[in-house]
């Protein structure tokens, strides 16, 4: 009994049972001034030509989302309703459609609720010898005392055709005022690139910060087991200098986030490698670095990836192996970058793909479109990546 009465107390049946009535508002007036069959006929033609309308779709789909859905209650879900002007034809003929059939169902369920009550009042009044109404909804004739017991049946009957028709003109409204194939298609783009970018920027806050933090660790390791003041002002000065950086990457990224207008600082490249080594050199690792080619010229993103691969691949070297000779190779050729890293093979050895730094580094070697290999090799660990510059 409480599940079938649910629907009642929700604004929603109402407002559905409003929108219903609303569509046959202005046709009712004309007809009220000028009863005939061709006054329905000539509404149902200018609400035909009003769904070719582009603008019609937006106006109705506004209302729909208002009186159908209604804070997404009873399973309405109003972001299936959209509220862009038709492009297509297609998108014009769902419209002359909805607004049709929008029409008859107003026409029906308006019908129905003036009928259904007037009839529950002549059962009820013929109950008790009272002549009925001559144009009721169904010919009732009397008197007769049993007509009482069957006085509740229309309204019971009205409230089933309320909660029935609003269900089934919001099914409706979802199926010809929703997205059409190519809107679903472009809303699941646009839905692919937001979560194409925030995986980009938890890969880059994971390079950015864990690297900064890598080196804070190993500095302020290094400083304490040093017990030298002139080694300790170069470890903070690298650690200072290395979370100013990581700050400034951060600000960027939460820049984008917070979608402000305010321009963010743009990504470091390859050109800004040179922050990096020296970052890793304070670090106690002993860098012998080699740059070949124009890297200036290397295209933005492959750049900028090619920084964060080596960034990460510095980091895995002072996080596992600490504080030992490293070998950087960066080439930037006609057609390919290359960057190469080697260094000894730390104890215990680290798995093939072990951690998310790894990962890091593969995928963002296969978005461009390139391929990296990472592992012992000749008693070192290697991460060799080939990014195309096409």
């Amino acid at each position: 009994m409480v599940r079938m009465l649910r629907p009642f107390t929700r604004a929603v049946t109402y407002t559905r049972w409003l929108h219903l009535l609303v569509a046959i508002v202005w046709s009712s007036l004309w007809l009220f001034i000028q009863e005939a069959l061709w006054t329905q006929i000539t509404a149902a033609v200018l609400l035909g030509l009003a769904g070719l309308v582009p603008v019609t779709r937006v106006v109705e789909g506004f209302q729909a989302r208002l009186l159908l859905t209604g804070h997404r209650q009873d399973g309405g879900d109003s972001g299936e309703i959209v509220t862009t002007p038709s492009v297509t034809w297609a998108d014009r003929g769902r419209t002359v459609v909805w607004l049709e059939a929008r029409l008859v169902f107003g026409w029906v369920v308006a019908h129905l609720s003036v009928q259904l009550p007037l009839l529950a009042i002549d059962l009820a009044t013929t109950a008790f010898g009272t002549e009925p109404a001559a144009d009721g909804f169904v010919p009732v004739k009397g008197p007769h005392w049993w007509h009482a017991l069957l006085a509740p049946l229309p309204l019971l009957l009205l409230a089933v055709v309320v909660v029935g028709a609003g269900r089934l003109i919001t099914a409706l409204a979802v199926r010809l005022l929703g997205p059409s194939p190519a809107e679903r298609m472009e809303a699941l783009e646009v839905r692919t690139e937001q979560l194409l970018e925030r995986t980009r920027i938890a890969r880059e806050l994971h390079d950015s910060i864990g690297h900064a933090l890598t080196v804070a660790v190993v500095q302020a390791g290094a400083a304490r087991a040093a017990g030298d003041a002139e080694f300790t002002d170069r470890a903070l000065g690298a650690i200072e200098e290395t979370g100013r950086a990581a700050l400034e990457d951060l600000e960027r990224v939460l820049g984008i986030l917070r979608e402000s207008e305010k321009p963010v600082s743009s990504r470091p490249t390859l050109v800004d490698a040179d922050r990096l080594l020296e970052s890793a050199r304070a670090s106690g690792a002993k860098v012998d670095a080699e740059v070949t080619g124009p890297v200036d010229t290397v295209p933005g993103p492959v750049s900028r990836e090619g920084y964060r691969i080596l960034q990460e691949a510095l980091t895995n070297v002072l996080r596992h192996a600490g504080a030992v000779p490293v070998e950087v190779r960066v080439r930037a050729g006609d057609d390919t970058l290359v960057l190469a890293i080697r260094n000894p093979l730390p104890e215990p050895i680290p798995g093939p793909g072990r951690g998310s730094g790894l990962r890091g580094i593969r995928e963002r070697a296969a978005l461009l479109g390139g391929r990296a290999r990472t592992g012992p090799d000749e008693g070192d660990w290697q991460v060799h990546v080939e990014l195309p510059l096409s």
